[in-house]
């Protein structure tokens, strides 16, 4: 589909556009490479151990490593296409210039169900430490739903160059608090506790290493997500940074570098230290593996700070997908209006709202496996995106390429697929409601947006520029 195929509303005045501008130059590659941890740090201190219960350690292993090699992958390619095509629509941006405003707006749909659905998930996670620590004597979850939605939401409505910066320490903290865990942990480790699940003899495969066969390995495949989940949203911040070309992919590689540290030594530590039969069920993976010491104490408060990072810039990143597309006619919009702080009020209010009504339910690993979904089809598209630009476009200008070009996203998106039917395997209920979202929202751009998009807002124009080229030739 091209946008021949599409009404659009034409060529919005200067004072539509004027009206819907972030503040540029206000993040290099440091706050970057902040902001990618952030998106994902809260994934090591809990959430992942529930793989071994679905593969036992040798399945969560095997699983870790093809998602960690899928998301190095995805990342080279997101790095080549966010310095070729700088925008605020992130994968969206990328699949609209590649597969039309259709594959644009199933994408950026993906990407906005994945970064609005977290948020809930982790506001309920937060929550239980909250009571579980006895902080300030709250016994309902719901109360600090409320207030971290409140607070953080207020605190990006003062500009990103604020946000990012507050978010930054908050990561920092949530870092050291891995560090403490890992030298801490060290002294614990017992390489038996690694294996010791017994095998399921029932299974294909089953062995000490893989307790529960070979299907395990599949089925703790979105479990290895969560090491890594949401690190793809860096490039949301392009219009945000300086010289986005050169800083947006190296804080992207950087984040993700660290990442594989920062995942391969709880996954190891952890279940070496606590045993991976006890480790698999447990609420505070790396509370527990330490004991009652003090350094456990320590993690179990920094653990918050892992949590609050990870909502603190979740919650940026949705309104930055809201914002795109909502400027060029996808979304309402009014959601893409900016204050005087250049902060999309609506883009973050709105999604926000239904994020709090989803933490009410509770069901934080249901709508971390709904999020699971849309982040799965989401890099399905965007590494189609890749592979069909590099082919169709050859020329475009590219200040940084894919080490492998097309052959390394390929890999990605093959990954990617499986990664999408295995959110079935492992929980039906959340893919499927996830997938009705994002029918629903697909039924909303056939029925009605397709026929407002705004012209000349960036990501439309980007892909009339790349038809006028192809003319041209």
């Amino acid at each position: 589909m091209t946008i021949e195929d599409v009404k659009v509303t034409g060529s919005a005045g200067a004072d539509y556009l004027a009206k819907r501008t972030l503040r540029s130059g206000t993040a290099g590659w440091v706050l970057l490479a902040g902001l990618g941890i952030s998106y994902v740090i809260s994934g090591d201190y809990s959430g992942w151990n529930f793989g071994i219960a679905e593969g036992g350690f040798g399945g969560l292993l095997i699983a870790f490593v093809v998602i960690a090699a899928m998301y190095l992958a995805m990342v080279l390619g997101m790095a080549e296409l966010s310095s070729a095509l700088p925008a605020a629509g992130g994968g969206y941006t990328f699949a609209r210039r590649a597969l039309g405003p259709w594959g644009g707006f199933a994408t950026g749909t993906a990407v906005l169900l994945e970064y609005a659905i977290a948020p809930a998930a982790i506001a309920t996670f937060i929550g239980a430490y909250v009571e579980s620590l006895n902080l300030f004597g709250i016994t309902d979850g719901w109360w600090v739903y409320l207030a971290v939605y409140a607070l953080f939401i207020g605190v990006h409505l003062t500009g990103a160059g604020e946000a990012l910066k507050a978010m930054f320490v908050i990561t920092a903290i949530a870092l050291a608090g891995l560090v403490v865990f890992a030298v801490s942990a060290w002294g614990l480790f017992e390489t038996g506790n690694l294996t010791d699940i017994p095998a399921d003899q029932d299974a294909v495969g089953s062995s000490a290493f893989l307790p529960f066969g070979y299907f395990g390995i599949w089925a703790a495949i979105p479990f290895a997500i969560w090491f890594f989940l949401a690190v793809e949203g860096v490039p949301l911040a392009a219009e945000e940074a300086r010289e986005p070309e050169k800083n947006v992919p190296k804080g992207i590689i950087i984040s993700m570098l660290v990442l594989l540290v920062t995942g391969a030594a709880v996954l190891f530590l952890a279940t070496g230290a606590l045993g991976a039969q006890a480790i698999s069920a447990s609420g505070n993976p790396l509370v527990e593996a330490l004991g009652d010491g003090s350094a456990a104490k320590m993690v179990n408060y920094i653990g918050l700070a892992g949590l609050v990072a990870s909502f603190f810039s979740i919650v940026y990143a949705y309104s930055r997908q809201t914002f795109a597309l909502s400027r060029a006619g996808y979304l309402p919009t009014r959601l893409s209006v900016t204050n005087a702080r250049k902060a999309p009020v609506l883009a973050l209010i709105v999604p926000g709202v239904v994020g709090f009504a989803l933490s009410l339910t509770g069901e934080g690993a249901m709508l971390l496996n709904m999020a699971v979904f849309g982040a799965a089809l989401s890099y399905v598209l965007m590494m189609v995106s890749h592979i069909v630009l590099r082919v169709r476009e050859p020329h475009m200008p590219r200040p940084y390429r894919t080490p492998g070009g097309v052959v390394t996203t390929a890999f990605a998106l093959v990954i990617a697929c499986a990664a999408v039917i295995a959110t079935f395997l492992v929980d039906p209920v959340a893919a499927g409601w996830a997938l009705a979202a994002f029918c629903a929202f697909m039924a909303y751009f056939g029925l009605y947006s397709r026929h407002r998009l705004v012209a000349n807002s960036p990501d439309e124009e980007f892909a009339v520029l790349a038809r006028a080229a192809g003319d041209l030739e």
